[in-house]
């Protein structure tokens, strides 16, 4: 319950001073450059006014992915509950109803403490912004122990709202739209990627078998994919 507290706490006290200019890309890879702002968790112990600790990085959104509850049936891999989760989706929406997949990675660049109030170190920062003109630099503040915390409440108050965009994108190429067996046309594209990708990049092919398994089409596609070792020879 004092974690609950905790986590509820730096989500509340999460703001977003300068949002990006751009929402996530839809048929590609995101960088998003974040500037962290908080006040030193040892401000009250030792009675230190105005610094500002500034946390500098990198958030990586990949490439939205198209899913279904089936896909996830064989996606939530070392959670406790994921099957029944899934299955749960599954009751609810059906095995074949298409929905999108976020996944981020972040890359923390430097931290800094700066003899600044923080006011005074967001002025700097957005001016520094302006200067450089970069579409997908942020400045959010946050709360300093639990400041992935409010990062990941940033990252997905973004996914949604760029969810709407990213599905009317895929739509308007018919990528969710399904086969007769509940295939996305999205997956199938997927998966013929992969293949090509595959024959000229043997790391390639274990993740070419993950995405088959998890659409539940390796038999569909297993001639293919050990050709991919007979051609290797």
């Amino acid at each position: 319950m004092e974690d609950e507290a905790r986590i509820r706490y730096a989500v509340e006290h999460t703001e977003v001073v300068r949002a990006p200019e751009q929402t996530l890309a839809t048929f590609g890879v995101t960088n998003i450059y974040y500037y962290l702002l908080t006040e030193p968790v040892y401000k009250e112990l030792l009675g230190k006014e105005g610094e500002t600790v500034v946390r500098e990085g990198k958030v990586i959104a990949e490439r939205p992915k198209i899913v279904t509850p089936y896909y996830l049936l064989n996606l939530f891999e070392g959670f406790e509950h994921g099957k029944e989760f899934a299955e749960y989706l599954v009751r609810e929406h059906g095995p074949n109803e298409a929905g999108l997949l976020y996944r981020y990675r972040n890359e923390p660049a430097e931290t800094n403490v700066l003899s600044s109030p923080m006011e005074a170190v967001i002025h700097n920062i957005a001016q520094k912004i302006d200067r450089e003109g970069n579409p997908l630099a942020t400045i959010i503040k946050g709360v300093d122990e639990m400041w992935d915390i409010c990062l990941m409440k940033f990252i997905h108050d973004m996914t949604r709202s760029s969810l709407r965009r990213n599905v009317m994108e895929f739509g308007a190429r018919r990528l969710l739209d399904a086969d007769t067996g509940g295939i996305p046309r999205y997956a199938r594209h997927t998966i013929e990627r992969l293949f090509e990708e595959a024959r000229e990049d043997r790391a390639k092919v274990h993740e070419l078998e993950v995405e088959l398994r998890r659409w539940g089409l390796f038999q569909e596609y297993e001639d293919r994919f050990l050709n991919l070792f007979r051609q290797g020879k």
